[in-house]
């Protein structure tokens, strides 16, 4: 293997650093990226008295009639389903068109080019829209199709299916890693080659395994890179969303308000070190395609002198 990862992680930082503009389209293409993720949890006290029913007896019944209710009204789960997947295609355009114009951008960028213009790489990026877009929505649709089958009998069987499921996820987790992982190489080749999306998906799938090594590798840098950062410029807001909690805890309206104040204010820069950091993690994948495929030096010809 004989790939130098050093220049293409420093070279990617030198193109983002000269050429700010990619800022800009790296925060359109967080839009269109999982970089983080929401959980929360919910308790309750029991109530032993009601109804002369124990807090066991009473929240299988409440459950037992959840599950009736999603049984005879399956069509909702439907319904809402392709409604969220709907929002989320609206939201996620014009995170396709961000992460095509950092592609673009920053081969330019490595070519040589001097300044990189919004207007121009906007429209630049409008060709490839559908391609990327299609690409990444035929695997979403993939991945939407192979889980919700198992939520659905995790809810039809009062949860005893979600027991089959965790050995699934167990194997679906990687693979959708994997997944991306190739997808990244395949963006590049549509953009860069001028190829369609199902060329560019094997020319993506051809890079990838026959690098496999140096892949593996730069995933690993860039995921474990962009993890800890995420974590890092996120710290601020987890400060200060506690005065929120404690404020709604304890009643105390002021230290709540203060709370919002403080993410309000951070949430812009947030959001503009989130940009930086996708514009870095796409040029430095879209620096790894280009160096992966560029061509080999010929080896140099000797002529032979004429005696």
């Amino acid at each position: 293997m004989n790939f130098d990862f050093g220049e293409v992680l420093a070279r990617a930082w030198q193109i983002i650093w000269k050429h700010k503009i990619l800022w800009l389209f790296g925060i359109l293409a967080s839009c269109s990226r999982g970089n983080g993720g929401s959980g929360g949890g919910n308790s309750g006290g029991g109530n032993s008295g009601f109804n002369g029913g124990s807090a066991p007896d009473l929240y299988g019944y409440q459950f037992a009639r959840a599950v009736q209710w999603l049984q005879d009204n399956a069509w909702i789960i439907v319904v809402l389903i392709l409604f969220l997947v709907l929002v989320s295609l609206i939201f996620m355009a014009p995170g396709f068109i961000g992460r095509i114009a950092l592609i673009k951008g920053a081969s330019q960028a490595d070519k040589g080019a001097e300044k990189l213009s919004f207007g121009e790489l906007f429209s630049e990026s409008l060709p490839y829209f559908w391609r990327v877009f299609g690409l990444s929505f035929l695997f979403g649709l993939a991945m939407i199709v192979t889980i919700v089958p198992f939520v659905l009998v995790g809810v039809f069987t009062a949860g005893v299916g979600f027991l089959c499921v965790l050995p699934f996820l167990c194997v679906l987790i990687p693979v959708a890693i994997v997944v991306s992982v190739v997808l990244e190489q395949a963006n590049a080749a549509i953009v860069l080659e001028d190829l369609s999306m199902v060329d560019g998906f094997k020319r993506g799938w051809e890079v990838s395994k026959s690098n496999a090594g140096a892949i593996v590798i730069m995933a690993l840098i860039l995921g474990g890179g962009n993890f800890i950062l995420s974590l890092i410029i996120s710290i601020p807001i987890i400060i200060a969303v506690l005065p929120i909690f404690f404020g709604a805890v304890s009643g105390f309206a002021p230290v709540a308000i203060i709370g919002v104040l403080c993410c309000a204010v951070y949430f812009p820069v947030l959001i503009a070190l989130n940009g930086v950091l996708t514009a870095y993690i796409q040029s430095a994948w879209t620096l790894t395609f280009m160096r992966l495929t560029a061509p080999k030096a010929d080896a140099p010809l000797f002529i032979e002198a004429n005696a």
